[in-house]
């Protein structure tokens, strides 16, 4: 069996000594919504506080701040339910598609 070669960790002394991935231009997102989504969060805006939690624990960043409401960009979300699990006075609730 072939091991792994070891070697020493060495701190990168130029930028171009880190080890880097695939990368993107900013503001590039690779593709929208495959279609796999099943759920999708919808918000009761009389019920919502407006405090932030989803747009801050959103994964994929699908949240928008749009005048004092909350919207999603709906081409992105993938459906997770992290903002509906977080809000604290449950105004998302997720909708099946």
């Amino acid at each position: 069996m072939n091991r792994p070669k070891k070697t020493e960790f060495k701190f990168p002394t130029h930028i171009d000594e880190y080890p880097t991935g695939p990368q993107y231009a900013a503001g590039y997102l690779p593709e929208t919504n495959a279609g796999w989504r099943s759920v999708r969060p919808v918000v009761d805006h009389d019920a919502c506080v407006y405090c932030l939690r989803c747009y801050l624990l959103c994964p994929d960043g699908t949240v928008v701040k749009d005048n004092g409401k909350i919207t999603f960009d709906m081409d992105y979300c993938k459906g997770c339910g992290v903002c509906a699990h977080e809000c604290p006075k449950d105004a998302i609730e997720m909708v099946k598609e």
